[in-house]
């Protein structure tokens, strides 16, 4: 059985703020807000990343991108968004369970990788 903190969340085990929730995903406000808007959206199905998803979850992982902007919306961020999924340890993923980040608020600017 998997049991990291975004299953806790959905199965109700650990508390959120959440804004969304239907029978395929949950959207949570993150708990350390990189951005005056932080929210996650989390499929209920478990995938630990991209390399989990299917030809048959194309429908699901799309939805999750639809999603993100109709909170967008939703949430007046009109001038702009960032929607970020980090992969890896190299990529700063760290809870295993895929999950898209929306982040805005504010000028976001450039980010340079090294």
């Amino acid at each position: 059985m998997i049991t990291d903190v975004f299953c806790k969340i959905i199965k109700g085990e650990l508390k959120s703020d959440a804004i969304y929730k239907d029978k395929d995903y949950v959207v949570i406000r993150d708990i350390n807000p990189q951005a005056p808007v932080h929210i996650l959206i989390i499929p209920v199905k478990h995938f630990s990343g991209l390399e989990d998803f299917k030809k048959e979850d194309e429908v699901l992982l799309g939805r999750g991108f639809i999603l993100a902007h109709e909170i967008a919306k939703k949430l007046n961020l009109g001038k702009g968004y960032r929607v970020i999924i980090n992969e890896g340890e190299h990529g700063g993923k760290l809870v295993p369970h895929f999950h898209i980040h929306l982040l805005g608020g504010r000028r976001l600017g450039t980010k340079m990788v090294k």
